[in-house]
């Protein structure tokens, strides 16, 4: 069979990503413009993608096609009832990232409550020579020990954070669908986790219910002016009312991976709080360690290998 990689770019270099077995022919692409998917696939029988746009008249003009094999986990870049219309299997990859992803926001979190890179710039640019004292405290480091982590969205990952967040010395607050009663003693009402919360982190999927969950109106519930931290999804976070909410200190600050627009949009509000000494940003790399990256490819092969022996 022969399978086309659309955007094999997408990982790291160093990173070996061979054919899974039963595929003859393996055509790779550093990236594709959606005017070539076609032209590139006509005799693709499997297609791999982690982000590029397949729609419905992409597919319906692939009779060959008999699996678009994601190399992610979202699936909101492939039109799913075209797949279904024309026959065309549709599978993503999960579970691959819950040792980096953790991490990451981890990173992410400890650079906010610390300025780490505040600090860092600090130290380059000559300001702590020329303060001339041992050490430089101009913003406070506040120590995650004792603080309560909102976790919104208790996934895997989600879990994983749960398990790091108590080895740090945190209390942990599960965060219930919002509108929702808890579910059982292990949930919080959303809305009392927006209150109580020194951190909040974003874990959920982007979906009808979840797009610009953290807007104006929940920003202004969180009284306790928490870091918020983002490794879901852009959408998830309004980004001029996050932006605003800064600006007028109703949050500490903000680490996000992700952003509305991949690679972010220059007119972004975000990219104004670049030197902001508690906002980080990451260019949507957290579930891409070394490690994360061969699991997914390792998960992708078999899956894609087993598809194959049932089609023969």
């Amino acid at each position: 069979m022969q399978a086309v990689f659309l955007d094999k770019g997408t990982f790291s270099d160093n990173v070996d990503l061979p054919a899974p077995a039963g595929v003859t022919d393996y055509i790779t692409y550093d990236d594709t413009p959606q005017a070539l998917i076609i032209e590139r696939c006509k005799d693709a029988d499997i297609i791999f993608t982690n982000k590029v746009q397949i729609n419905a008249e992409a597919i319906a003009k692939l009779p060959k096609l008999k699996l678009i094999q994601l190399t992610a986990t979202g699936m909101n870049n492939v039109d799913q009832d075209a797949c279904a219309e024309h026959n065309i299997a549709l599978y993503n990859v999960a579970g691959y990232a819950v040792k980096s992803v953790p991490e990451h926001t981890f990173m992410l979190m400890l650079n906010g409550m610390r300025a780490g890179l505040h600090y860092h710039n600090k130290v380059t640019d000559g300001t702590w020579a020329d303060n001339g004292n041992f050490c430089l405290l101009d913003i406070p480091l506040i120590d995650l020990e004792n603080k309560t982590l909102g976790i919104i969205g208790i996934g895997t990952i989600g879990k994983r954070v749960t398990d790091i967040a108590h080895a740090f010395g945190m209390t942990v607050l599960w965060a219930e669908h919002q509108g929702r009663m808890p579910r059982n003693n292990d949930y919080t009402a959303f809305d009392e986790v927006l209150a109580c919360a020194d951190v909040i982190s974003l874990h959920c999927p982007l979906n009808e219910k979840t797009q610009h969950l953290i807007n104006a109106d929940t920003l202004a519930k969180m009284t306790k002016k928490p870091l918020l931290v983002n490794v879901a999804r852009g959408g998830i976070v309004d980004s001029q009312a996050l932006a605003d909410a800064i600006n007028n200190e109703q949050i500490l600050g903000y680490g996000s991976d992700v952003f509305e627009q991949e690679p972010i949009a220059a007119n972004d509000p975000l990219l104004a709080l670049g030197e902001h000494p508690r906002v980080i940003f990451s260019p949507h790399n957290a579930w891409g360690s070394k490690s994360a990256q061969e699991t997914l490819w390792q998960m992708l092969s078999k899956q894609v290998s087993d598809f194959i022996n049932q089609a023969q």
